[in-house]
């Protein structure tokens, strides 16, 4: 018969501890996007707004141009989620069920690509993104235009279309696949294209959707990149970055509570999109051999 711990009752109370410290910040994010001009960062520290209303919301919408960021990061998100999905399932199945010279090699290269900091290619992505040839009045050769692509949203979309996480997730699970099912398909005449499609997709879609969940959440929080490309464009910007800058340039006694109106409505969606597909992200994370 297998022993109870001595003390179950100190491991309750880490969970309830560590639940409650992650639920604070949230919590007082919400709050504090209800509290009025002077009482945001008082002492005594009040949770609670002194009256409840929507004023903030309504500011959020005007200062920040919500409308416009929210657009922007929708459209660039669900476009690098839909291309990572695509090009990881179909490299990963090349690289886990075709036969062909140099798949060891490519597959070690993709690894590579994980283990670099990605601030190192922050520069270089921008000179190509920036001398990208026949793009914003570039020649051939790339030379005598005016911002490549920096100047509209794919260049927040391209460098992050494809991804090595997602390519090696993708894999770790195909190999998992029997053999036998796809040479079935085979004998059926199913063609790669086909089988792909048809046969190995289906079987993939925990892993999926555990790699859309973690694509989607990383793009839609993504700063560093989207304010280098949109300092000399602010049309370019996505929510991260104008909530930053409003809370960086206006009075934060004032604008805080604003601030934080604009930051619950952009966690919003990441928190809906999370809870809808939360069995599955656990699911996938066990499938795919992920340690």
């Amino acid at each position: 018969m297998k022993r109870r711990g001595k003390f179950p009752w100190f491991a309750y109370l880490v969970v309830i501890l560590g639940g409650v410290a992650m639920v604070m910040p949230f919590l007082d994010m919400v709050m504090s996007s209800f509290k009025g001009p002077g009482e945001y960062g008082v002492i005594p520290y009040k949770l609670l707004p002194s009256s409840f209303n929507l004023d903030n919301y309504r500011e959020a919408f005007s200062q920040l141009e919500l409308l416009r960021l929210f657009r922007n990061s929708v459209i660039v998100t669900v476009s690098v989620t839909i291309s990572v999905l695509v090009t990881s399932s179909m490299a990963g199945y090349a690289l886990a069920k075709l036969r062909f010279r140099g798949r060891a090699v490519i597959f070690r290269f993709i690894l590579a690509t994980m283990m670099l900091p990605p601030f190192l290619l922050l520069i270089p992505t921008f000179l190509i993104m920036l001398n990208w040839p026949l793009a914003g009045g570039n020649d051939i050769l790339g030379r005598g235009g005016d911002g490549g692509l920096t100047t509209s949203l794919i260049a927040l979309i391209l460098p992050f279309a494809v991804s090595g996480f997602g390519i090696f997730l993708m894999r770790q699970f195909m190999v998992s696949l029997p053999d036998e099912m796809l040479e079935a398909a085979k004998i059926d005449g199913a063609n790669q294209w086909q089988t792909w499609r048809l046969i190995v997709l289906p079987q993939t879609k925990p892993v999926a959707i555990t790699l859309g969940l973690i694509t989607f959440i990383g793009t839609w929080n993504e700063y560093i990149w989207t304010l280098l490309i949109s300092s000399s464009d602010p049309s370019l910007q996505t929510l991260p970055v104008g909530i930053q800058l409003l809370q960086s340039f206006l009075d934060p006694d004032r604008t805080m509570p604003i601030v934080m109106a604009g930051l619950v409505i952009s966690t919003l969606p990441v928190l809906v999109v999370f809870l809808l597909f939360q069995k599955y992200y656990v699911r996938g994370v066990v499938l795919s051999g992920l340690k």
